[in-house]
């Protein structure tokens, strides 16, 4: 093996351990934000949801006016 690709096996994991370590801070923060503020974190998720409705909204609109 390359001592390119050597370095490039190290970057991947230490990426690999660098998401793995955000995902586990943000799971903490998530599970902090629900614990302590209850209703902030269902604002939180009705913005979310709010969000995701209209941008299928969108969606549907722009299909609808290129087939039309």
């Amino acid at each position: 093996m390359s001592p390119l690709a050597r370095t490039r096996g190290r970057e991947g994991r230490s990426m690999a351990q660098a998401k793995k370590i955000t995902m586990y801070a943000l799971a903490l923060f998530i599970l902090y934000t629900i614990i302590n503020q209850p209703a902030r974190a269902a604002d939180l998720v009705q913005v979310g949801f709010v969000g995701i409705s209209n941008g299928a909204k969108s969606i549907g609109q722009f299909m609808h006016d290129l087939v039309n």
